[in-house]
């Protein structure tokens, strides 16, 4: 007996259909059960967040097209309509998906590979690249990307290994955390150099300036270690610990290859230098003139030195403001105790017998004690009437 391919195929054909006849004898329809796993409503927040930052966030899943969609909607994704699938990146060269990774934001159905294409196609834009992953297959794109952050709950040992960074809590919201830190750390770094530079150049302009023309030092060298001994332990750190300011995640991210010595702060040292050695000289010849002795003018010289430079850090943590504000002019409270502790500490410098045996001072009259705090507040009120009118000059041209 002969049977036919066809005869096999329907055979089989009604093999299968009776085969589902009889699972479904005895079965009783109740309903449908449908699974969710959304967004954290912090996460969402943390995608706001980082596009008002210039951050742009793109996701790269294995879901389905339908569901990555939806998902990069309700997120809040820049671009949630256009989705790419890993069939479509197969069907890209390298240099169509360098455009076509700048544009689109939702990546679905795709493989680790497609993960490290897209890596490096963003880094062949000039992008700088932070990459999330768990897996081992994500550890190649982990890896490659310029910030690799792996997730420290669910993550493979592997992906850790390949990661720069490490989220304990496996939220995406650290990570803005992360950047906010950041962006933090280096506005301070950023204010201590430009405060301690500038400074410095103005005690040695002082110093060179009085050797070169053969006068008089206005601030002995004892007097100038006690100086940089108490600002830099009181006014530099302070700057090292302050808080982040209200836009710090507003602004655009910062060229990778920013230098910290900029032009404007190679001017600032030059002009402050030169405020300084007008001040502290101008101030030693006063009381000379005055009649009082050397001591008590080089302690007069040493208390509009570090006067100038407390009015300085005041200056240093609004250096970028356009419009200065008294709540942007009053000082957290640390750098209020900095400032009150190095005033305890000249004030003791100036009227203290064992201090003045120490470091050859001689107590100030009281109201000539004021020329100090004068000059000082000078040097605020020139230094941000050339800020101001260097920024809205930069304005102007942009």
């Amino acid at each position: 007996m002969r049977i036919s391919s066809e005869g096999q195929a329907t055979d089989t054909a009604a093999t299968e259909e009776g085969n589902r006849l009889k699972l479904a004898e005895g079965l009783v329809f109740l309903g449908l059960v449908g699974l969710i796993d959304p967004p954290r409503s912090e996460a969402i927040k943390a995608v706001a967040e980082c596009q008002s930052a210039g951050i742009r966030v793109k996701m790269i899943t294995g879901d389905h097209a339908d569901t990555a969609r939806a998902i990069a909607d309700e997120v809040g994704l820049e671009n949630p309509e256009r989705v790419l699938t890993g069939a479509d990146l197969d069907q890209l060269t390298d240099q169509q998906l360098a455009s076509a990774a700048i544009d689109t934001d939702v990546f679905a159905r795709t493989s680790p590979e497609h993960k490290l294409r897209l890596v490096i196609a963003l880094q062949a834009q000039q992008e700088t690249v932070a990459m999330t992953g768990d897996g081992v297959n994500d550890a190649p794109a982990l890896k490659r990307a310029d910030i690799g952050v792996a997730m420290g709950c669910k993550g493979s040992e592997a992906a850790k290994e390949a990661s720069e960074l490490v989220l304990a809590d496996d939220n995406f919201a650290s990570i803005v955390v992360a950047v906010r830190e950041g962006r933090t750390i280096h506005d301070n770094i950023r204010k201590v150099i430009s405060w301690t530079l500038p400074t410095n150049a103005g005690e040695a302009s002082v110093i060179v300036w009085a050797l070169l023309a053969g006068l008089t030092l206005p601030i002995t060298p004892i007097q100038i270690l006690w100086v940089n001994m108490v600002t830099a332990v009181t006014l530099g750190i302070a700057l090292a610990f302050e808080a982040s300011e209200a836009d710090i995640m507003q602004r655009p991210p910062r060229e990778r290859s920013e230098p910290l010595l900029s032009r404007s702060l190679v001017w600032h040292i030059v002009l402050v230098a030169v405020l300084f050695l007008m001040g502290v000289f101008g101030i030693f010849r006063f009381a000379i003139n005055q009649g009082h002795s050397v001591e008590i003018a080089q302690t007069m010289a040493m208390n509009t030195l570090v006067a100038m430079q407390a009015f300085y850090l005041l200056f240093i943590r609004n250096k970028d403001t356009v419009a200065l504000t008294w709540g942007k002019l009053m000082a957290t409270r640390l750098v209020w105790l900095a400032i009150a502790a190095v005033l305890v500490g000249q004030l003791g410098l100036t009227y203290l017998p064992l201090l003045q045996r120490v470091f050859a001072t001689a107590p100030v009259p009281g109201p000539e004690m004021l020329f100090s705090l004068l000059i000082g507040a000078a040097l605020f009120v020139v230094i941000e009437l050339e800020k101001q009118l260097r920024l809205r000059l930069t304005k102007g041209r942009e």
